[in-house]
């Protein structure tokens, strides 16, 4: 069994303006920075092995958190395609009909060019079973995106994102899911960062 443990990053602006981000390099904002001046990772969770995004948002969040973290492309954000930049407000004026027929998909959610929640959880897993099988070390840290944490909760909680998820998760805390065999289990969810 292997233990992940999944950070967040602090917010952006476009966090603020509610826009979806996906894969576009969006650094913090001032508000994310001075978040992060008010958390710190548990002393249990500090020696991790780290991973982190290669978004500039992530890496931020890691170097802030004095975290060293090495970049892992299995943690970008879920792919929004054509929707990244937009807020779903403006989707549900521009293309109503579309973003509805794609949310009643849940776990299969796909925006036009983009990817769904259950190919991130494909990605992941693959990642989770590389490290399980190659790596000596069993507990790994990684400060990645909302749309890595949903996708691996929904595989832990068996949640195919049509109705409200089962536990309510603080995005600004840290989610624990332990991985085995293929599988995702909810380890601890809303570990407290704050100082």
């Amino acid at each position: 069994m292997t233990d992940f443990y999944f950070l967040r990053h602090a917010t952006t602006e476009w966090n603020l303006q509610k826009r979806l981000q996906g894969r576009t390099n969006i650094p913090l904002a001032d508000e994310g920075i001075s978040q992060l001046s008010q958390r710190t990772i548990p002393a249990s969770l500090r020696d991790l092995r780290w991973f982190c995004s290669p978004l500039e948002r992530a890496r931020q969040t890691a170097s802030l958190l004095d975290i060293n973290a090495a970049s892992e492309q299995a943690l970008i954000e879920m792919n929004w395609g054509d929707w990244e930049g937009q807020t779903l407000s403006e989707l549900r004026s521009s293309q109503a009909d579309l973003l509805a027929h794609e949310e009643a998909r849940g776990l299969d959610l796909t925006p036009p060019a983009g990817e769904s929640p259950r190919d991130v959880q494909t990605r992941l897993t693959a990642w989770a079973e590389l490290m399980s099988n190659q790596d000596s070390e069993k507990r790994f840290g990684c400060v990645c995106h909302k749309g890595i944490i949903r996708a691996v909760y929904a595989a832990a909680s068996h949640w195919n994102m049509l109705d409200k998820p089962p536990h309510k998760l603080n995005f600004n805390a840290i989610q624990g899911f332990s991985f085995s065999n293929g599988e995702w289990r909810i380890l601890e969810l809303n570990i407290d960062i704050s100082t």
